[in-house]
């Protein structure tokens, strides 16, 4: 599903983001991503939808090497891709149904069964009695939900979740929290980038955590890298 082997990423004005970083996410699985500010999450994620490739190493996503990918099939690998923000990122002047038939719409999918399609998807994440409502109407659970529906329209194989919860209370972080569960329960692997260290003992997924760009712990493998120290491992319950 995910396998990053070797990988460095180097950015011209800020040096070495990522130092020899190896690890997979198969299908199916949830893993947490974990680490300090600065640490290199956010560049795991952008190489795995591919708005970044490595300076060295491979990534390959569904099987897919994103080095030397042609400009065409990153669209192709996106759709594989659900991919959901902090920020929630809904367009303010859109309904809850407009905001996730938009997705639909820029993906080519059939007008007449948009609306159906819409509709499936906010019952699945638990707002069919808000599809009217716009953003500034919704509570930030149920932003982060609108936000969710419209990462699933295209049924992913892969869900990349980047801090989902940072912006939730206690209350709405457990309800965000279940449905990813239920997603992955589903049969879609689950990525997801989070600070919620207690979120994280809570649950016995798997930990990979990143500490100044290097791989510092895999609790699938059950020890720290070698070649780091880690400030805060977590090994799971």
């Amino acid at each position: 599903m995910i396998r990053f082997s070797h990988v460095v990423k180097e950015y011209p004005r800020t040096g070495l983001a990522l130092q020899d970083v190896t690890f997979r996410v198969n299908k199916g699985e949830f893993a947490f991503l974990t680490g300090p500010s600065g640490a290199g999450k956010s560049t795991i994620l952008r190489l795995v939808i591919v708005e970044e490739t490595p300076t060295a190493g491979e990534v390959r996503v569904s099987g897919i090497a994103t080095t030397g990918i042609a400009r065409a099939e990153i669209p192709r690998l996106r759709r594989r891709i659900g991919v959901v923000f902090q920020d929630f990122r809904l367009l303010e002047d859109r309904t809850a149904e407009e905001n996730v038939a938009f997705a639909l719409e820029v993906t080519g999918s059939p007008r007449e069964g948009i609306p159906a399609r819409v509709s499936r998807l906010l019952t699945q994440v638990g707002l069919a009695s808000k599809g009217t409502s716009y953003p500034k109407e919704l509570s930030g659970g149920e932003q982060q939900r609108v936000a969710i529906a419209r990462a699933l329209v295209n049924d992913p194989v892969l869900l990349v979740a980047d801090e989902p919860t940072g912006n939730l209370d206690d209350r709405a972080t457990r309800g965000v929290f279940q449905l990813l569960r239920d997603i992955n329960a589903a049969g879609t692997a689950v990525l997801m980038a989070t600070h919620n260290l207690e979120l994280v003992k809570r649950n016995a997924y798997r930990v990979i955590e990143i500490n100044r760009g290097q791989l510092v712990f895999d609790s699938v493998e059950g020890s720290s890298s070698s070649g780091a120290a880690s400030s805060n491992t977590i090994a799971t319950p």
